[in-house]
């Protein structure tokens, strides 16, 4: 897993890699870090987090954390601008490690939270970007699972957010200059019909 990450980042441009030198990025138990806390400074809550909030104390948290709490696709959007002084090292365990996330990020029973996590480089043209260099798009089963492992600053009880994402964000934070995060319920999809079932139609129509 290690290894794949590693040329996959050296392919999209965080690592130049030179010479024969192997790089053993730094590993820890998530488990074993210290737990996150809320930074100073945070900007007051938007419309959709004090509608979150307002759930949240009326149905408690252990629900609200709940694997059947609204079941359906939810998407957990992040955005990351990394500082100048993160090296391609750093940067690139930064990304190895969210992606540890979809194996790490477990119930205390051991279920899986995360469906998938998929990760790349931005790569736009249109120049609204706003500095953000690379994007996270995870995929849960239930807002239930969302909740649990977004965590804290949403969910503050012990033993209802996940230890694993907790620990990751302490250790992604020193890196980063910026992060945006966005989620949504998969409410609907549009894909194109194939040309052979318009064809199909029109006959039928005929």
């Amino acid at each position: 897993m290690t290894d794949r990450i590693w040329t996959a980042m050296a392919g999209l441009g965080f690592l130049a890699v030179t010479g024969a030198a192997t790089v053993t990025p730094a590993l820890a138990d998530p488990y074993s870090l210290p737990i996150a806390s809320s930074p100073a400074g945070v900007a007051p809550p938007d419309a959709a987090a004090v509608a979150v909030q307002q759930v949240l104390a009326q149905v408690g948290a252990a629900n609200f954390t709940a694997p059947d709490f609204r079941p359906g696709v939810v998407r957990h959007m992040v955005l990351f601008r990394f500082l100048k002084s993160a090296t391609p090292f750093q940067r690139a365990e930064v990304v190895r490690r969210f992606l540890e996330l979809a194996t790490d990020s477990r119930r205390p029973d051991g279920r899986p939270l995360v469906v998938s996590i998929e990760t790349g480089v931005q790569n736009s043209g249109e120049g609204q970007d706003e500095g953000y260099e690379i994007a996270f798009l995870v995929t849960f089963r239930s807002e239930g699972d969302r909740n649990y492992y977004v965590g804290r600053p949403v969910v503050n009880q012990p033993g209802l957010f996940d230890p694993a994402h907790d620990a990751f964000k302490v250790f992604a934070a020193p890196y980063l200059a910026g992060a945006m995060v966005f989620d949504y319920r998969v409410a609907a999809e549009a894909s194109p019909v194939p040309a052979g079932a318009k064809a199909g139609k029109a006959g039928r129509r005929k």
